[in-house]
């Protein structure tokens, strides 16, 4: 999973990559890593790691022990109750600390519910919270993970910058400690100093590398504390799919609202005007029919050719609510009748061992009808494609076109409704259109048979 990280922060990316204001760097990306605001960030975090660990170690363990020491009288469930709000607090710095220095983002926890107001409904949720239980946890694990993360890199850190800088500082050893350099090994008859050009040169280069390996290895360091951070701090997934569904919800009911009143005005402005001016000649027919009997049948005449077209107005709405023929013949007709109407030759091609639920396959119908009314008034294409094709318990379908390109899903378009539509039940949609074509547009839906 790609991480995001913020403004400010170097990219160790490859040689392409970009420096400030847009400019390529100069140097590859093992070079340039000991230098970059990432490295430091990630690096201060290490060191701060330990003290803040230190603290909260402290708090948690001390407050928890208290705690469950005085559950046999009332007083543990108060001090309980403490411990774990003080671990939400220990658990919102941390959150900000990993914004701040390693770019994570990281949401907030869903907030505590309680089922009545006082100290004692909301100490009673506290306690049933598994969101502070695990920052509990948190302050528990994070120490002794810090006194490793700070001691690995704070050894490496000091360790390389050392050696790398040796050739400018070794001059201390014989002017104030009265040996030559630093003692690489010596007992009571030898003793080897790092003193001589070569040997001075070694240690730089030495140095070099060390200090070229720590940004990675304090990389590898905080990659733990981003998955500590992210699994214990953060929402649960209960509460992220609850929120997921929530959100579909609301989607699923503006979707059905908006077709209501599609439907509604469709009938207002087609089927019904069209009835009710066939009944007024149908009335002034009847008035004509003695006085006019040969006005009276072109009258009546004109009336019949007015419910046919009434009559075909309802078939088109009928079908656009839901079409007959996917009842009774499945997807693969359905389409084939959509395909039919679009004002560019389609090929329609359907591969489907069963039938899914008739809910997913009516969205896959109205998926499939709207991708090619957009093809038919947008694509300036001169043919399409449409594939229908089950992989595993998904169902896919791709739609593409040999027209202009330029298709997207932002922006508030007919494509950002649809694929609103298909998150309401799980689905996905992917849209590759760039300007110039051609577009290739596919929809992932759940199985469900």
């Amino acid at each position: 999973m790609a991480t995001q990280y913020g403004q400010g922060y170097g990219e160790w990316g490859g040689p392409g990559s970009q420096g400030a204001g847009g400019r390529p760097h100069r140097l590859p990306v093992a070079l340039r890593a000991p230098i970059e605001a990432r490295t430091w960030g990630e690096f201060c975090y290490v060191l701060l790691s330990l003290p803040i660990g230190i603290a909260m170690f402290t708090y948690g363990v001390t407050m928890l022990s208290i705690g469950a020491g005085l559950l046999v009288t009332f007083l543990g469930i108060p001090v309980l109750a403490a411990a774990l709000a003080g671990c939400r607090g220990f658990g919102a710095l941390e959150r900000a600390r990993a914004r701040g220095l390693l770019g994570l983002e990281v949401a907030a926890p869903e907030p505590l519910r309680t089922n009545g107001r006082g100290a004692m409904a909301w100490m009673g949720a506290m306690l049933k919270s598994g969101t502070s239980w695990r920052h509990m946890l948190y302050t528990v694990l994070q120490f002794p993970w810090a006194v490793f993360s700070f001691s690995v890199g704070v050894s490496f850190w000091a360790c390389g910058w050392a050696l790398l800088t040796y050739p400018l500082w070794f001059w201390v050893f014989p002017v104030y400690a009265g040996q030559d350099g630093v003692q690489l090994y010596g007992d009571e008859t030898h003793h080897v100093y790092l003193d001589n050009p070569f040997e001075i040169t070694v240690t730089a280069l030495v140095g070099l590398l060390i200090t070229l390996a720590t940004p990675w290895i304090v990389r590898g360091l905080t990659t733990v504390d981003r998955l500590l951070v992210h699994g214990l701090l953060g929402p649960s997934r209960l509460a992220t799919r609850v929120v997921e569904l929530e959100s579909d919800r609301g989607a699923v009911v503006d979707t059905a609202a908006a077709d209501l009143r599609r439907i509604e005005r469709d009938l207002h402005d087609g089927a019904q005007a069209r009835l009710v001016a066939l009944a007024m000649d149908l009335g002034l027919a009847k008035e004509k029919l003695t006085e006019d009997p040969q006005a009276a049948a072109r009258m009546v005449e004109d009336a019949h050719g007015e419910v046919k077209t009434a009559l075909q107005e309802l078939r088109d709405l009928a079908r656009g609510i839901h079409p007959a023929v996917l009842t009774d013949r499945g997807l693969d007709a359905a389409l084939s009748a959509a395909a039919s109407r679009c004002a560019v030759p389609v090929e329609v091609e359907v591969d489907l061992p069963s039938r899914p639920a008739p809910a997913i396959e009516g969205i896959a119908y109205f998926t499939v009808s709207e991708l090619l009314q957009n093809v038919s008034k947008h694509a300036r294409a001169s043919r399409a494609t449409v594939d229908v094709w089950r992989a595993e318990d998904r169902l896919l379908l791709q739609v593409s076109d040999d027209g202009v390109g330029g298709a997207d899903a932002s922006g508030g378009s007919g494509l950002a409704g649809l694929a609103g539509r298909l998150d309401a039940v799980d689905g996905v949609l992917v849209v590759d259109s760039p300007v110039g074509g051609p577009t290739r547009i596919t929809a992932e839906l759940p199985w469900r048979a």
